[in-house]
């Protein structure tokens, strides 16, 4: 019997799984972990929303298959959001779909999409989802660096003149998880001119649109003039209220994808639980105070730990979007590289990272940092961290020991 499936053998091992083992000895043990590893919000919804959520679910009649494209008042609701928030108007049955979160939604479309041999571009390092969707699907990856600048813009050039086939589809992410890097409406403008002389499509990743921590909004790719005719985004309620476990997402823009992914979903799922697509609905057209809220309690979390590491003398650079920070290997263990120094923090100051490289081989010689605790816990996680540096020099000579005995 063949056990050696075509495309689990195309998922490398991973990455994060040392850690999470270390992790959960650790705590069998006992030991007080302070988790900020993965992006898993901490916060609640808003109440208002658990509340319809429970109204909803009392109905008997909403227990019954829902709708696989999403129930009309979400999608009214994530409608009048876009127009809102973006100035975008969309047509609701042409341009818009409920996925079971973002991720569903990109892995469907990339499932639809692709033919053996495709080749998309993506950032590098990037959410597992954008390479990975593509990759299961039989389509072929090639990176691209992950800043919103003019070195993003000359490898995509570089990338569609050397290669043959061109490119399917190109993916972007700002505010990127895991890097935490944010775009301009300049930078869309730039792409999706050149994407649309060229015939590629472009699949936004906008996840985390609503936490920022400066004046300016991150915009959204559809906001671009004709940025439709190529282009599809994904947008998640998982960060912005606090609904992760929820799994309720959307996709919006170009009608010919938009066909593609609702048709692929048709065939897959009978959509997200009904009472909780009409929670979601009180959620985008209810008072939005409550995104403030949870803007200010990461900022205060992201000020709380970029000031607190410096003091420790690991300097991070300040994420201006997003609930991470993309932190440099600080220099004493920066020979190490990203999953040792992951599983030394770990063991020696009791806080969990995720490991750059899990994102990607450029994430190598970085860690990603979650704002996931509240920041009394943020706090004590600093006060380890800085034990931890003071300690190094006898930290780092214990690990070469251990490594040589080995």
């Amino acid at each position: 019997m063949n056990t050696e499936f075509h495309r689990i053998k195309r998922l490398p091992p991973y990455v994060f799984a040392e850690v999470n083992a270390i992790k959960a000895k650790a705590r069998a043990a006992g030991e007080d972990i302070i988790d900020l590893g993965m992006g898993n919000p901490d916060l609640a919804p808003p109440p208002h929303v658990i509340e319809k959520l429970c109204e909803v679910a009392r109905d008997p009649k909403a227990h019954r298959y829902s709708a696989s494209q999403g129930i009309k008042g979400l999608r009214k609701a994530f409608v009048a959001y876009y127009e809102r928030r973006f100035g975008v108007t969309l047509d609701m049955n042409k341009e818009v779909c409920v996925t079971l979160g973002s991720k569903e939604g990109l892995a469907n479309l990339a499932s639809a999409i692709t033919s053996p041999g495709d080749l998309i571009l993506a950032p590098n390092p990037a959410y597992p989802i954008h390479p990975f969707g593509f990759i299961i699907a039989d389509g072929a990856v090639r990176s691209l660096p992950y800043e919103a600048n003019q070195e993003f813009l000359d490898a995509l050039e570089r990338a569609v003149r050397n290669q043959t086939p061109k490119p399917v589809a190109l993916i972007l992410n700002y505010p990127s998880n895991p890097t935490a890097c944010v775009a301009t409406l300049d930078f869309y403008g730039q792409v999706v001119d050149f994407c649309r002389h060229h015939g590629i499509w472009i699949l936004s990743d906008l996840a985390y649109a609503e936490i920022y921590f400066g004046d300016t909004p991150p915009p959204s790719v559809l906001q671009v003039p004709g940025a439709k005719d190529i282009c599809i985004e994904f947008t998640s309620m998982s960060k912005t209220y606090n609904m992760a476990g929820w799994r309720v997402g959307f996709a919006a823009g170009n009608p010919t994808l938009m066909n593609a992914l609702v048709r692929i979903k048709s065939y897959l799922d009978y959509g997200a639980f009904t009472p909780i697509q009409v929670a979601a609905a009180t959620a985008l057209n209810g008072p939005q105070q409550c995104v403030q809220d949870m803007r200010d309690v990461y900022r205060e979390r992201r000020d709380v730990l970029i000031e607190g590491l410096a003091q420790s003398q690991w300097h991070v650079p300040s994420p201006e979007a997003s609930m991470f920070a993309w932190a440099p290997i600080p220099e004493p263990f920066k020979h190490l590289g990203c999953l040792e120094f992951s599983k030394l923090l770990l063991t020696h100051a009791k806080v969990a990272v995720a490991p750059g490289l899990g994102f990607g081989e450029n994430g190598e010689g970085y860690v990603r940092i979650a704002l996931v605790e509240n920041k009394h816990r943020i706090r004590q996680a600093v006060r380890n961290i800085r034990t931890f540096m003071g300690g190094a020099g006898l930290i780092l000579e214990s690990a070469e020991k251990k490594r040589a005995a080995s």
